[in-house]
């Protein structure tokens, strides 16, 4: 039986004292692709954001990844994401040193200590996303489709049960998209972990159809269809 990786009942999300969405009901379960959806403004960055931690829950119940987010102590909040990627649009790769040190850095901030567990680590993520031979390539020598690869390879460091990724196909060319698209898709299947992926390109949902979920007028809709959008 599939696990509930996101659980969220009667949520109330806020920026700051303004109510962003309300009375949020979502579950979604491991191994599961689902988009989120909806216009600039309408929720999707904070709904994001309470995922993984970044804004507080107040009201209503959430749990992602085994954690209880209402009222979380900012202590946990490290443990939290320890259990999850996040994929950029921009992809926030550290421009002073190369793709192998990107991903140690991580490691070592997330309690990694130990340098063969490490060096293993960086060698299977790099291969799982086809970069096993740039390794020593600095971000600015590769394209935008293999920098975002290598944020894709970040997100997996610590085996994550939840990927959320934030419009991560935004910069890319069309047949790039496609690259990233399956990459994603691939993990999904090979590794069961839920991804959430938020998105304005209505074109590849239309190409890689999956469950949508949608914001709008301060409400989640489930099962969103693509005529409606």
């Amino acid at each position: 039986m599939q696990q509930p990786i996101i659980e969220i009942q009667q949520a109330n999300i806020y920026q700051g004292s303004v109510l962003v969405l309300e009375e949020v009901n979502l579950t979604v379960e491991e191994g599961e692709f689902v988009y989120l959806v909806g216009r600039t403004g309408t929720g999707k960055s904070s709904l994001l954001k309470t995922l993984y931690g970044d804004l507080l829950l107040t009201e209503g119940q959430a749990t992602v990844v085994g954690y209880e987010l209402k009222n979380m102590h900012w202590k946990q909040v490290p443990y939290l994401r320890r259990k999850l990627g996040v994929v950029f649009q921009d992809f926030r790769l550290l421009t002073d040193r190369n793709v192998a040190n990107n991903l140690k850095f991580v490691l070592k901030a997330t309690g990694w200590e130990d340098k063969k567990l490490i060096d293993a680590k960086v060698a299977e993520v790099l291969e799982q996303v086809g970069l096993q031979h740039k390794a020593k390539k600095m971000p600015f020598e590769m394209s935008g489709g293999e920098q975002q690869r290598v944020d894709i390879a970040r997100a997996l460091l610590n085996s994550p049960q939840l990927i959320l990724a934030d419009e991560p196909t935004g910069n890319l060319d069309p047949i790039t998209t496609d690259e990233i698209m399956n990459l994603l898709l691939r993990i999904a299947q090979e590794t069961n972990a839920a991804i959430v992926m938020a998105t304005h390109d209505y074109a590849v949902v239309k190409k890689y159809p999956a469950r949508l979920i949608k914001t709008e007028g301060g409400r989640v809709i489930d099962h969103a269809t693509i005529d409606n959008l």
